[in-house]
């Protein structure tokens, strides 16, 4: 059998609400013990949830994978996907292939958990002696103890690093600007506390902090040019509709608050930086996963959205695009002194987004 390590844990979200869409102002705070705000604000236009201005690009329904949770892109730019705790990869053509389905393989901990995974780049750690290796695959594990597992390029699955001061986890990153010594971020809770986590090449563990916000989701962290939040992880709180910046010290400061809808299963839920080139021509793509009995039931669907679409809408490279759970509803955020927000895309009737926003340049930069 494929891979699979312990009993299964699962994360329990608090009921869906929606708030009333107000108009946009970006705000930068900063979250410290004791609790200190500052307030940056810039006002903006803002659309509501699930209206499209005229010329405002929405989201396509590409390709149909029932259980799709997550994807992320390989260096020669195929998709690797994992749907009802499988992994396939995607040409840019949508041709698909099952991946580490062989006896060393990988399954999930149950069909729809959340195992939400990144590919990585050739990165060294100096300060492990050692690098990662490109188009290597780190997905969360989801038994108990929780952890990461390692898929090689050739489908040979590990587990790579175990996190027990945590009962779950919910989200994956990859330091590829180098503000974390090039290790892997993983946030993960325990008794409603949050926990970020640092892991090395060897699979070597370092807790940042033990009193995060809650945040889960497709966690990122941020290019060089991402302002004064450049390098930093930025994750999002579906819950408040905060996205915060945590830096290697483990200090929290909110980034934005866009004026989006919020809660369990609706609120800002994924994100992904816009990769230098991606202007010239590329797509975008989101994991909208099938959900019975939920506000959003989703449509069990790869979505897609062309670079000339978003750059259309007023998106540039080095941007944060930002996507709700519920709809799909998708913001950018570009941050110099200030961060700003702009009405990217709307997302699909129904939808239920989940993982990463990944966005794909046809010539990297």
């Amino acid at each position: 059998m494929a891979l699979f390590l312990g009993s299964v844990t699962r994360r329990r979200r608090p009921a869906p609400t929606i708030f009333n869409m107000r108009r946009h102002t970006s705000l930068a705070l900063s979250a410290v013990a004791p609790l200190r705000l500052i307030l940056t604000i810039s006002v903006l236009c803002a659309t509501p949830a699930g209206t499209a201005l005229a010329d405002q690009p929405a989201w396509e329904q590409w390709q149909h994978v029932p259980g799709i949770v997550d994807l992320a892109a390989r260096s020669d730019g195929r998709l690797v996907g994992m749907a009802s705790g499988r992994f396939f990869t995607l040409t840019r053509d949508g041709q698909s292939s099952p991946f580490a389905t062989a006896s060393d393989g990988y399954t999930g901990a149950t069909p729809d958990a959340e195992s939400y995974f990144v590919v990585v780049p050739a990165l060294t750690v100096d300060a492990a002696g050692c690098s990662f290796n490109a188009d290597d695959v780190f997905v969360l594990d989801l038994t108990t103890p929780p952890g990461v597992a390692r898929v090689d390029p050739q489908g040979h699955a590990s587990r790579f690093a175990t996190l027990s001061s945590v009962d779950t986890l919910g989200g994956i990153a990859s330091d590829t600007t180098g503000l974390f010594g090039h290790r892997l971020l993983v946030t993960g809770s325990r008794n409603n506390q949050t926990s970020v986590f640092a892991i090395d090449c060897a699979g070597g563990s370092t807790t940042l902090t033990n009193t995060a916000p809650p945040l889960e989701g497709g966690i990122a962290v941020a290019p060089a040019t991402f302002g004064q939040f450049a390098g930093t992880l930025i994750a999002p709180d579906e819950n408040t509709g905060q996205l915060w910046a945590i830096d290697p010290s483990g200090r929290a400061t909110v980034v934005i608050v866009p004026s989006l809808p919020t809660g369990g299963d609706t609120g800002v839920e994924s994100i992904g930086f816009v990769p230098p080139g991606f202007s010239s021509g590329g797509f975008a793509y989101l994991a909208d996963r099938g959900t019975p009995n939920n506000p959003f039931p989703g449509t069990d669907s790869i979505l897609r959205l062309s670079a000339a679409a978003l750059t259309s809408a007023g998106v540039q490279d080095g941007d944060l695009l930002v996507s709700t759970e519920g709809n799909g509803t998708t913001v950018a955020i570009r941050c110099a002194a200030t961060c700003t927000v702009i009405s990217a895309a709307t997302g699909t009737n129904g939808g239920h987004i989940e993982g990463h926003v990944v966005v794909v340049a046809d010539q990297p930069t």
